[in-house]
């Protein structure tokens, strides 16, 4: 479900965050779904339960799981993850917009090789 990467220089509470919002959006983790414990997230990880705790204090802090005391924690809203990762790969393609022009592209080339990277769909 969730593999750490010991070389990756951001802290394994974000890596488990991140890789949770991701099984979210692809509805692994369904909405109001419960979430693993942290004791038994822990366990299957081989992390200290305080890294897990960490990270579902961050989903919990951002609104993309709550807490039901003595039951546990559960999934929150998709559709808020959904719009937050939307804003972040808007300001990803700003970048790579401004990037573009700054090597003189014009917009039609720019939205042809997004194209071919999205896979040739037609744009409606």
């Amino acid at each position: 479900m969730i593999h750490l990467d010991y070389k990756d220089s951001r802290p394994i509470y974000e890596q488990v965050a991140d890789r949770l919002k991701e099984l979210m959006i692809l509805g692994v983790l369904e909405e109001d779904a419960q979430m693993p414990s942290v004791r038994s997230l822990a366990t299957e990880l081989s992390i200290n339960p305080n890294t897990i705790q960490r990270a579902y204090a961050e989903l919990e802090r951002n609104g993309f799981i709550y807490s039901v005391k003595g039951r546990g924690s559960f999934v929150g809203s998709i559709s808020r993850l959904r719009e937050q990762k939307r804003r972040e790969l808007e300001g990803k393609v700003a970048g790579l917009a401004a990037e573009a022009r700054s090597l003189g592209m014009d917009k039609k080339e720019f939205v042809r090789m997004a194209e071919e990277q999205f896979g040739g769909e037609e744009t409606v």
